[in-house]
């Protein structure tokens, strides 16, 4: 089965908590089975853990990586990496060599990333060449990349779960009896 993962770089504690929670969150909801962060950053790995089992589904979260030696491992057992960056070759163009692929490692950063990750990547992907927020552009690449399926995807193994609803919020409890 194909991994994908999510590594963050840039990820400074004091200041991108949130952002990289985000980063997280959408990883896992589109399909990402992982996110490794290259910053220490244990409440991170925390709330995304208790999200993962409130909510279902595995998915696993490490943080205090060594980057260089994670995609040089990543490649060494044969998959691929991905750099999403506004400098990158347009989505629509290599989306269907990326989906050929086996693993992946998705490489989003924080602030500006090491000019290394651009050589080190297999493909350097532009989700639109205009500043925008990584979240944004994490999302739509797992979106292509899975063809829309993760949209109705139902996570299992959580204990809470939406009822679609027109209007008003309803959240049930799932029993695992």
């Amino acid at each position: 089965m194909r991994q994908i993962v999510v590594l963050r770089l840039g990820h400074r504690p004091e200041r991108d908590q949130r952002m990289t929670t985000h980063v997280g969150l959408t990883a896992r909801a589109f399909g990402a089975n992982g996110m490794l962060i290259a910053a220490q950053d244990m409440s991170i790995e925390k709330n995304i853990d208790d999200i993962a089992r409130r909510w279902g589904e595995k998915f696993f979260v490490r943080s205090g990586i060594k980057w260089k030696d994670e995609v040089r491992e990543w490649k060494g057992r044969g998959g691929k990496v991905c750099h999403l960056t506004m400098y990158g070759i347009n989505l629509p163009d290599v989306i269907d060599d990326v989906r050929a692929a086996g693993d992946i490692l998705v490489v989003v950063g924080a602030e500006k990333v090491p000019a290394e990750i651009y050589g080190m990547a297999d493909w350097n992907i532009a989700i639109g060449n205009q500043p925008h927020s990584e979240v944004a552009a994490l999302a739509i690449f797992l979106d292509r990349l899975h063809k829309g399926r993760e949209l109705s995807r139902v996570f299992k193994g959580g204990e809470l779960q939406v009822v679609p609803r027109e209007r008003n919020k309803e959240v049930r409890r799932v029993s695992h009896e």
